[in-house]
């Protein structure tokens, strides 16, 4: 059976959970998912491909997503890679396709990426922290789509199931 790591950068759980729907789509395909936040994977022995996501802040990645990727570049270089983002506190990701911020196209051409995609984001409206909380005032709620992410996970199936054959 084909091993995928699901690995998340996430501050306020919603790129969490979207990894979760991402990895219970790929169970459901029958592929034996490994959904991990970054900053515990220490290596990527065994795992066959990889999902790795990260929510945005300003336009750049999670701290933790930008670690993992440099930390584990020539290992994700000899596998099959996505990579995922979150973040736009609106429906923009639902009516477009969005392009991956510069810093995220830049870790997806040194991968070799097969793909990327950005999600909605979530924000409570009782966020905290300075930033957050200005921008939950305004821009508060989820505005991610599961349906959307689990059709994506659906496009990863195929093209690994591509790759069996």
């Amino acid at each position: 059976m084909m091993r995928v790591l699901v690995a998340y950068a996430s501050e306020r759980g919603g790129t969490a959970e979207i990894a979760d729907w991402i990895g219970a789509a790929l169970r459901e395909a029958g592929l034996d998912a490994d959904v991990r936040p970054a900053g515990e994977v220490a290596k990527l022995d065994g795992y066959d491909a990889a999902v790795v996501g990260g929510a945005l802040y300003a336009g750049r990645w999670h701290r933790e997503a930008r670690h993992f990727v440099r930390h584990h570049g020539d290992a994700l270089a000899h596998r099959p890679v996505w990579l995922f983002s979150s973040g736009p506190l609106d429906h923009s990701a639902e009516e477009k396709r969005i392009d991956p911020t510069v810093s995220v196209a830049k870790f997806a051409r040194r991968l070799n990426a097969r793909g990327h995609a950005t999600f909605g984001g979530r924000l409570s409206p009782d966020a905290r922290g300075f930033l957050a909380s200005k921008i939950a005032k305004r821009s508060s709620g989820d505005f991610r789509d599961r349906d959307q992410v689990t059709e994506w996970a659906g496009g990863i199936v195929r093209q690994l199931r591509g790759a069996e054959v």
